[in-house]
């Protein structure tokens, strides 16, 4: 296979996507794509943070945060109940919970 220049014959193989069973890994989305699906159904601009907050309720930790408050009693914003329904959707929608 890795001769394939030099091969006198070749295989054509065709995979549809829609055949293969995805992983829970594979079917990961980004925070873009997870940003720009709520936009589009919901209508709603959601933040990094929101995602983040919502995906940690649903108990979705990829890895230590870095950026962590210093202290216990430090403020952070709170992702609102339509925002929380919003990103669960595509959450689920990019079957990840």
């Amino acid at each position: 296979m890795s001769k394939l220049h030099e091969a006198k014959e070749h295989v054509d193989v065709e995979v549809k996507m829609d055949e293969l069973n995805l992983t829970k890994a594979e079917s990961k989305a980004t925070y873009d794509e997870i940003k720009e699906w709520v936009s589009d159904v919901y209508d709603l601009n959601v933040s990094y943070l929101n995602i983040a907050q919502v995906k940690r309720k649903n108990g979705i930790i990829e890895r230590d945060c870095y950026n962590k408050p210093k202290s216990d009693d430090s403020r952070q914003p709170n992702c609102t109940k339509e925002k929380e329904k919003a990103i669960t959707a595509a959450l689920k929608h990019f079957k990840m919970i």
